[in-house]
């Protein structure tokens, strides 16, 4: 039987926020008001950190700056981005992790709150093919349709990850049941839903509340990022 390996991303394969580090590169390069949009990025971040993110409120505020630029503006700033802010953080650390489970021969995704405009390349760095993230709508189909600063579904943020990754898993014809074995790794409280699904859980880099689960349930805690 295969095994699945889910990842967070944020603070999980790397050592920071991708979300957050977007809204300051948004800020930096005058892609949005700084004062306020400083403000409720930092505000948002903080509530997500302490698990009570209001998701929706967050998502109008994240995404609006995307329908303000066609994709090509959008795919420049995060070409940038990804260079600058993302590559310094994928540490070797971590790509061994996602390595060792792409041997075995496991079928790997992201599994993350963050927006796909945001990740999907971060994911591609790592080798990972299938991604489940936050889906930004868009004015059409074609790849190159503009952004309308919406979300397109469930966003896949503490239970939607569960939702979502069923509905990903249903698409291909599986489900829990045909894995000898399930991962998912995340640092997060907000993603306990998840972990306590999956077979294997495993606390990553984890906040203080999600290390005191895994600590009362005997779950493994895995810090990659320990010495960074």
């Amino acid at each position: 039987m295969k095994r699945l390996a889910l990842f967070d991303l944020d603070h999980t394969l790397i050592p920071t926020d991708s979300d957050h580090a977007w809204g300051r590169f948004m800020v930096e390069e005058g892609m949005v008001e700084r004062a306020r949009f400083e403000r409720e990025n930092l505000q948002f971040y903080e509530d997500y950190k302490a698990g009570c993110l209001d998701i929706d409120a967050y998502l109008r505020v994240a995404l609006e700056p995307l329908s303000r630029y066609s994709r090509a503006e959008l795919d420049r700033f995060h070409a940038r981005f990804m260079a600058e802010v993302i590559a310094p953080q994928i540490l070797p650390v971590a790509r061994q992790l996602v390595d060792e489970h792409r041997k075995a021969g496991d079928l790997c995704c992201v599994v993350t709150a963050t927006n796909a405009f945001v990740t999907r390349p971060i994911a591609q760095a790592f080798g990972i093919e299938h991604l489940i993230a936050v889906d930004p709508a868009t004015e059409g189909d074609l790849p190159e349709a503009r952004y309308t600063g919406l979300v397109k579904g469930m966003p896949s943020f503490q239970a939607g990850k569960i939702v979502r990754t069923e509905g990903w898993l249903a698409a291909m014809g599986l489900g829990w049941g045909d894995f000898e074995k399930s991962f998912f790794y995340s640092d997060s409280r907000n993603d306990i839903p998840l972990l306590e699904k999956v077979s294997d859980p495993v606390a990553t880099n984890p906040d203080d509340t999600l290390r005191a689960h895994a600590e009362r349930l005997g779950w493994p805690i895995l810090e990659l990022f320990k010495a960074t």
